[in-house]
């Protein structure tokens, strides 16, 4: 069924309407048409974008090209070795043996580093913190000057300031100082904090790098944020309680070292009081993979109470491969029991559904909490102590760090390019004797026999013309009325697997079943 065009619907592209010469006079008013719909107009061409695509294309097809006709195959040729003289033929093909043993070694072994960096256990050490703080210009030590004579600078009344230091170090196996290391340089850094003239707080890390050999991760790798809350009294200034916030900066990907500003052994801040202060040290981990804290009903599923991601997806797919809850044809599907079921809510759900599903009994890791009182009196500073708390941290262990730099070692992508070369011209040598083998053979079959030889060579060019022209009668072309066609039974041109396959195929074609 045909269905009727609207006559302003466009077929195609617009005919080309016969144009009327301007000196030629009307006849009579014109009649009136249907009116031409008109084009969308077309976005215009890019001509210099094109031809830049165009070559594109063509060096890619090139290159292409060249590499499918690129040489590949390293083995010798068969029965080279009874033309070569000596054992070249044999030691290559030991040498090739061997090669093939080391690539697989050196794959397999490359394959099990990169399995064990991905499941290197987590190592935990203790990092001993000191918290301690020293004041200038309190009352008691003005009052102490003014006795024996000297005049502090600065001392003006409501002048006393503190200064409070948080340095953290990792405890070495079998040590247990009680008193942070002194450095011939110090290693904190602080800014304007010795200047009594400023009543805002200064804060600052350590950027300065000591004297004695210090080790590679420093307090400040361990954590992404440190913060200093104040518990604030009922008559006190909003602005001098403000807490005191450090944050570790985003560095780009495949940043290994930290800025100056971050790198830092012990943190300092500087402001005015002439009381006494209780503050709380709020360190948030820095782990990679970060550790998440689990919901009570998937901490009794592992029996752990923090775990990274990868840590609880192999717990699930353990705890179902014990209790064999997985399909018995679709492995990826699983049937909840009672506590799967507690976590997910559903009967049955894919494997692959896990890690999404895990998000709401994931919560990020509580900030370690240490409190701290600033004291700022004149007994307490007669012996001042620093109060020292001892951490777990998780820091990463030396064997990885060995793995990850055989992994990545620049010299290994070198030496295979190096390796890709040898092999490209390896190929190129074999492809040589390839042409050379067959042209011996070719050579000596001729001596030996020259009449028969190019009597069979001629016919196997004419079969291989008439093939390639399609007048071949039978595949390859040979006479229909020769003894080997007319010959049947066992070992014939028709009991062969060439013959029964190209017969069924015959018998498959619709026509032929048609016919039977």
């Amino acid at each position: 069924m045909n269905t009727p065009i609207h006559p302003g619907y466009a077929r195609g592209f617009p005919q080309a309407t016969v144009q009327r010469n301007p000196a030629t006079p009307r006849r009579g008013h014109p009649a009136a048409a249907p009116a031409m719909p008109v084009p969308m107009q077309q976005a215009a061409v890019n001509v210099p974008y094109m031809a830049t695509q165009r070559n594109h294309l063509a060096h890619s097809s090139e290159a292409a090209l060249r590499r499918s006709r690129k040489p590949t195959d390293k083995n010798l040729p068969d029965g080279i070795e009874d033309i070569v003289i000596g054992e070249g033929v044999q030691q290559y093909k030991s040498l090739r043996e061997l090669e093939k043993r080391l690539d697989a070694a050196v794959v397999r072994k490359r394959l099990d580093i990169q399995d064990s960096i991905s499941k290197t256990v987590k190592k935990y050490r203790t990092m001993r913190i000191w918290i301690s703080n020293t004041v200038e210009n309190q009352p008691w030590q003005n009052d102490a000057a003014a006795l024996n004579g000297i005049s502090a600078p600065g001392a003006t009344p409501g002048s006393g300031r503190y200064k409070v230091r948080i340095e953290g170090r990792l405890l070495e196996d079998g040590s247990d100082p009680t008193e942070p290391e002194e450095s011939e340089e110090d290693n904190s850094g602080e800014t304007g904090g010795d200047d009594p003239a400023k009543k805002d707080e200064t804060a600052s890390s350590g950027n300065k790098l000591s004297g004695h050999k210090r080790t590679k991760q420093r307090f400040s790798h361990f954590f992404k944020s440190i913060t200093v809350d104040f518990d604030k009294p009922s008559l006190a200034k909003p602005e001098e309680f403000k807490p005191i916030v450090w944050n570790k900066p985003q560095l780009p990907p495949n940043t290994v070292s930290l800025p100056p500003s971050a790198d830092f052994d012990s943190l300092q801040f500087s402001r005015s009081s002439q009381e006494n202060l209780n503050v709380t040290v709020s360190l948030v981990r820095d782990e990679t993979p970060e550790r998440y804290k689990l919901s009570k009903e998937l901490a009794d599923l592992l029996d752990v109470d923090e775990e990274d991601r990868s840590g609880i997806v192999l717990g699930i797919w353990d705890y179902i491969r014990a209790m064999e809850l997985h399909g018995d044809e679709e492995k990826r599907v699983v049937r909840c029991d009672d506590r799967l079921r507690t976590i997910f809510g559903r009967e049955q759900m894919y494997f692959p559904q896990i890690p999404d599903a895990i998000g709401p009994h994931t919560s990020p890791l509580d900030p370690i909490k240490l409190p701290y009182t600033i004291r700022v009196d004149e007994e307490f500073h007669r012996d001042p102590t620093p109060t020292i708390y001892d951490i777990r941290v998780a820091v990463e262990d030396p064997l990885r760090t060995k793995m990850l730099a055989l992994t990545q070692n620049p010299h290994y992508a070198s030496g295979l390019r190096q390796i890709a070369l040898l092999d490209d011209q390896l190929a190129l040598i074999i492809q040589a004797l390839t042409h050379s083998r067959a042209r011996h053979a070719f050579f000596t079959a001729l001596s030996k026999d020259p009449a028969t030889f190019l009597r069979r060579w001629i016919n196997s060019q004419r079969r291989d013309l008439e093939t390639i022209m399609g007048e071949a009668t039978r595949g390859g072309g040979e006479d229909g009325s020769g003894p080997e066609f007319r010959r049947g039974g066992q070992d014939s041109a028709w009991d062969t697997v060439v013959a029964r396959e190209a017969v069924r195929y015959m018998l498959a074609k619709p026509e032929a079943a048609a016919v039977r």
